[in-house]
């Protein structure tokens, strides 16, 4: 199985926008923190500044969007599978839905998952993905064993994280963190 190089998570937008709405500063060390024209910002990593004409105001509309909704509680009790992906759905799914929606209502460009998915992905904390065809139903089938006990998972969610990419093969980080019916943006 492989390890994503990032926290668990559930994906609220993916891809987000592309590099051109966030100037240099905000961008990596090699300027590429970029979106849906080639690497990929995920609503859904943290502390970083954003800037130039155009990033201001998609910060203040970020920061304003999910300040708009309140801080909820998922409950993760069973586990459920796509093909070659070992997860557990959240419940309930409402919330999720609802920033997903107030994010691709505001910047429509920003279709979920490219959208390739038809019908849409269901809000899922995944487990584990990219295990062979031949051998993921007996990896997954032990992996739910070793897990069950842990389950019910509560988890309470007061901010929303923006995920940056410097690139394929680069791994992911936090960009910038927003407060769910906050004021704004997490303290660093």
């Amino acid at each position: 199985m492989v390890r994503a190089g990032f926290p668990a998570h559930i994906t609220v937008l993916y891809p987000f926008l592309g590099e051109s709405r966030f100037d240099d500063s905000a961008a990596g060390a090699d300027g590429s923190a970029t979106g849906t024209d080639g690497s990929r910002p995920e609503s859904g990593g943290s502390r970083s500044k954003l800037g130039g004409p155009g990033a201001g105001s998609v910060h203040a509309e970020l920061v304003g969007l999910f300040a708009a909704h309140a801080p909820f509680t998922l409950t993760f009790t069973r586990f459920r599978r796509y093909p070659g992906v070992l997860y557990l759905p959240p419940a309930p799914e409402a919330p999720l839905r609802a920033l997903t929606e107030a994010l691709t209502a505001r910047w429509p460009e920003a279709v979920p998952y490219r959208g390739i998915f038809d019908p849409p992905l269901a809000p899922h904390l995944t487990l584990a993905n990219h295990e062979g065809p031949d051998t993921y139903e007996a990896a997954y089938d032990a992996l739910e064993r070793e897990l069950a006990p842990h389950l019910p998972l509560v988890s309470r969610v007061s901010s929303v994280d923006l995920l940056v990419t410097d690139g394929p093969g680069k791994g992911w980080r936090e960009f910038r963190s927003y407060r769910l019916g906050g004021a704004g943006e997490d303290p660093a």
